[in-house]
């Protein structure tokens, strides 16, 4: 034991730790495992991981059908060069084509969400010319390229513009949050303001060419807008001649309980980029899809854009595998059945714990927004905290159920709820048990009030 944990220490000393100050990252714990619904450490134990590992793992660890693919592509064609294509890629497109909506038909594959967000934004801006504005959305996050971080709202884009690496152009909007409207209201009385701002904020700006938005909101607080958000959201898009692009790359494939999240709301939108769900995160793979008259702009335009693992073979091998595998598990019913246990199982620890402010989500992606006064609504932690080097609350009751076997990944004010589809009902209330435990810390330096936590997305229940 003490020999793997001075090599891991070794490790750490020679690699980069993501996101934060390398003094964090001395002694990383050491995977050696994975299957279903649970992880291993080099100790033996187990860990439920009611967060997909990072939002990605829908099909959870092990799926022998996908893992089968990929083994039998890298024996065949592992890579050639993107200017060939590869039968495994005709297979890929034929099982994109089967779960995208038929109005976006043509695709581009590359290797992570934010390589398929910097694929759009170059897209909107030469199909666009000369308006070549993107409009964002405060609590966002896009990817960690230059171009992505420009357009991402959350702390981490602060740091690229201190580099002074981000790409010009880039407005932020109020975000669709109920539990903390930017205009002090409640829906319905509130006119559904946040999508309305919009057509405010294009008018003024001019020369917006598009606006990105997560159907439903990622890392930053799972926020699922109001039935009428998206489709105001086309209407002043159209009107103004802006494209709209959907990053489903957490929200996409079933993550919600439709292929894409948008589909909720019954609205296209000109560009949809994904990955993580796509392979189930067995390849780096990702997609950035587009209508045809995108696409027929490119047939004279130049493309300009590529990697050397653009159509990659071996991660194109999972998208295939992937598909059919979640089209058969949401067959089953299973994660229809799964996933409103879970918004019971979650509302019922709101009940019992006057740490939780609000509880949003919708399928498998759900949010617990931690705070220390349910009636004045005062967090534990801001955005400014989570770099700042203080201990998170949000990372003090996740730590405390990972001691306990359970991986939740925090936030600096929300728990991230995203387990893979495949959990069962009696997975869900072994890791409830342990979250209610945990979140007691929180508990003991919150104030006891009567009001009750708030339920921000109950219409979501009928989307």
């Amino acid at each position: 034991m003490t020999d793997i944990t001075e090599r891991i220490k070794e490790l750490a000393g020679h690699t980069y730790g993501l996101w934060g100050r390398q003094n964090a990252w001395k002694t990383p714990l050491l995977i050696t495992d994975a299957e279903g619904v649970y992880f291993i450490d080099h100790t033996g134990k187990r860990y439920l991981d009611f967060s997909s590992q990072l939002m990605c793992s829908n099909l959870g660890h092990k799926n022998k059908v996908v893992i089968e693919a990929i083994i039998r592509q890298a024996e065949k064609l592992p890579y050639v060069v993107p200017v060939f294509v590869t039968e495994i890629l005709l297979e890929a497109v034929d099982a994109l084509r089967s779960v995208f909506p038929p109005e976006l038909s043509k695709f581009l594959l590359t290797n992570s969400g934010a390589a398929a967000n910097e694929a759009a934004l170059k897209m909107v801006r030469q199909f666009q010319f000369p308006s070549y504005k993107v409009i964002s959305r405060y609590h966002s996050y896009h990817g960690a390229t230059a171009g992505c971080q420009a357009f991402t709202g959350d702390p981490r884009r602060w740091y690229s513009e201190l580099a002074r690496t981000v790409v010009d152009g880039v407005v932020f909007a109020p975000d669709c949050y109920c539990y903390r409207c930017p205009f002090g209201s409640a829906y319905p009385e509130c006119n559904v303001q946040c999508a309305r701002y919009l057509d405010y904020v294009i008018r003024e700006e001019g020369n917006v060419a598009a606006v990105i938005v997560e159907p439903v909101v990622g890392t930053n607080g799972r926020m699922v807008p109001p039935p009428e958000y998206y489709p105001i959201l086309r209407q002043i898009c159209d009107q103004h001649n802006v494209l709209l692009i959907g990053d489903e790359v957490m929200s996409g494939f079933f993550r919600t309980g439709k292929a894409f999240a948008i589909e909720h709301w019954n609205v296209l939108p000109d560009i949809i980029t994904t990955a993580k769900g796509a392979s189930a995160a067995y390849t780096p793979v990702a997609i950035t899809a587009t209508t045809e008259k995108i696409a027929d702009f490119f047939e004279e335009e130049v493309f300009s854009h590529g990697h050397t693992f653009s159509y990659h073979a071996l991660t194109a091998a999972g998208i295939p595998a992937a598909v059919s595998e979640h089209v058969k598990l949401m067959a089953t019913g299973l994660p229809q059945k799964a996933s409103e246990h879970l918004r019971t199982g979650l509302y019922a620890l709101a009940d019992r714990h006057i740490c939780i402010g609000d509880v949003r989500g919708i399928g498998h992606f759900w949010a617990l927004e931690i705070v220390k006064n349910r009636t004045t609504r005062e967090p534990f932690d801001t955005k400014a905290h989570k770099f700042s080097g203080k201990t998170l609350m949000t990372s003090r009751i996740s730590g405390d159920a990972m001691q306990n076997g359970l991986y939740v990944s925090p936030w600096y004010d929300t728990l991230i709820i995203s387990p893979p589809l495949i959990i069962t009902l009696e997975q869900i209330d072994e890791a409830i048990a342990i979250l209610d435990k945990s979140l007691k810390i929180a508990d003991k330096e919150a104030v006891e009030t009567d009001v009750a936590a708030c339920r921000s997305c109950e219409y979501a229940g009928s989307l």
